[in-house]
């Protein structure tokens, strides 16, 4: 039953190049008090499928609200968001957590792993709402620890793991539902910068090995720079750079 992530870029190599998302003129508006918090304002943008597409930016840049966007975590005030063929932006709420559950894997700075369970009970969760048969989720479970070099640590509780495996759990979780899109919103920002190194590396080989496209999010330009092929600048709610890498 389990599927590999398919070779999507093969159509760009013969020269077609096929978008993962494409945003055009998209708003995020919050309204604080008599004040409007223009959080994205009027972003243009788009990110190939098998890319990894680095949003840098200060505390208060947007990146973040950006990031929920493109994840379905939160809705546009106004323009154009489509992702794998589906306009985010039209979308009702059953449709999105259908998107959510379907189409998308988000990996956060926190890494919201239940204390009780188990490395394979909490990768498992996700399989669990989406009423995946036992056999496959045992096999999508234990190929998505494999991939994050945690195999022999399944029984092992989030308090017997570092704080590099435990994000490494938290990937493995969103990678088991075996998603289109990987988006990680700071997901080295509570490790120390060796394991920050290797997380960053992990997730570069996922998108190398498996074609995944991956949005990092992230304060440190620098190591967007090292890992990602393409890298956009916010600032304000708006770009200000967009750099080949």
């Amino acid at each position: 039953m389990a599927r590999h992530f398919a070779d999507t870029r093969q159509p760009q190599r013969m020269g077609i190049r096929i978008l993962a998302i494409r945003c055009s003129e998209l708003t995020r508006h919050f309204q604080r008090g008599e004040h409007a918090v223009h959080a994205v304002d009027g972003v243009t943008f788009d990110v190939s499928i098998g890319e990894f597409f680095g949003v840098v930016g200060t505390s208060g840049s947007g990146k973040t609200t950006l990031l929920n966007l493109i994840g379905g975590l939160d809705t546009p005030s106004s323009g154009h968001l489509e992702v794998m063929g589906q306009r985010l932006d039209s979308l009702d709420g059953r449709r999105l957590a259908l998107y959510r559950r379907n189409t998308v894997g988000i990996v956060f700075q926190a890494f919201h792993l239940l204390p009780a369970q188990s490395a394979f009970g909490n990768v498992e969760l996700p399989l669990l709402l989406q009423n995946i048969p036992p056999a496959d989720r045992t096999q999508l479970v234990e190929e998505a620890l494999d991939r994050v070099g945690l195999d022999r640590r399944l029984d092992h509780l989030p308090s017997e793991l570092s704080g590099g495996e435990q994000q490494r759990v938290a990937i493995a979780r969103a990678l088991a539902k075996q998603p289109k899109l990987l988006l990680a919103d700071e997901p080295t920002g509570n490790l120390d910068s060796r394991t920050s190194r290797e997380i960053l590396e992990l997730m570069r080989r996922l998108n190398s090995d498996y074609d995944l496209t991956v949005v990092l999010v992230s304060h440190d330009e620098a190591a967007v720079r090292l890992h990602c092929n393409r890298m956009l600048r916010l600032e304000d709610g708006r770009i200000v750079t967009e750099d080949e890498i």
